[in-house]
């Protein structure tokens, strides 16, 4: 059974499309079945696997158009599947208004198809909307970048809150996957700075590795690739191959754990 996870932030800018598209890449690499759901109606994961987002999408599923499995559809690589989004999506939240459990429907359609996968990345869209207000009912947990810049905390408290909602009304085990830090300067005192207290606020649920500034990074959407394709021996290629497989480690431990409380 897949794990679910969102990539959730609704400060714009702080490297969640970039971290979804490439994460995603890297697990896929290590041969695990991932499956890339673009709930996001810029289409931004869309566009940087070389989809144009014309085909069937994410909204067909939300407003019950079409099947998931008839809207996902296979990237150039071997074990990576893709929901597309589209710029209908901006609509759906007004199509959805009077349909009953609605913050559920993207749940119920991951149910089908979550067999055939061992991870399912969503990357949301930057606001608390009924898209992401699906995908964290949907989800495992949430993954949550945060840019090494000032401001990072800012809107933080607000998207934990919302979380801890999703909790108490939809989806009692829901958890923070781990906080990641992007668009880190190793020469910028305030890089360090931030991420000390990002590292005070969330203690252990940071992740160790983090994701520096890197050129190869912001070119490889260009080129509609992740950046392991693009350049893979990239500093950037590197940062999401380890954090690829600090995620897989700490979900095997998770799992390990879970084992001996079930025996």
């Amino acid at each position: 059974m897949a794990k679910v996870i969102s990539i959730a932030n609704q400060k714009g800018g702080v490297g969640k499309t970039t971290t979804a598209i490439n994460l995603s890449a890297s697990i896929a690499a290590a041969e695990n079945k991932t499956l890339l759901i673009d709930i996001d109606p810029q289409a931004n994961s869309t566009s940087g696997l070389g989809y144009d987002g014309n085909n069937k999408s994410v909204y067909d599923v939300l407003v019950g158009q079409d099947d998931i499995s008839n809207c996902i559809t296979n990237t150039y690589m071997p074990f990576l599947d893709l929901l597309p989004s589209t710029i209908n999506l901006v609509g759906a939240e007004v199509e959805l208004i009077n349909v009953d459990v609605r913050e559920s429907i993207l749940k119920k359609a991951i149910a089908t198809i979550e067999e055939r996968y061992d991870y399912v990345f969503i990357d949301c869209p930057p606001s608390l909307s009924i898209l992401t207000l699906n995908s964290l009912t949907a989800s495992n947990s949430v993954l949550i970048p945060v840019q090494c810049e000032y401001f990072a905390l800012e809107g933080l408290g607000q998207l934990l809150n919302t979380i801890n909602i999703v909790k108490k009304h939809f989806n009692p085990n829901l958890m923070i996957e781990g906080v990641l830090l992007t668009m880190f300067d190793t020469r910028l005192r305030l890089s360090h700075q931030v991420a000390e207290e990002v590292k005070k606020y969330f203690g252990n649920k940071v992740f160790d590795t983090v994701i520096q500034r890197n050129v190869r990074i912001s070119e490889a959407p260009s080129h509609a690739k992740p950046v392991i394709l693009y350049d893979a021996v990239s500093a950037g290629a590197q940062n999401y191959i380890g954090l690829a497989s600090e995620l897989m480690k700490r979900n095997l431990v998770e799992n390990s754990q879970q084992d001996k409380v079930n025996e």
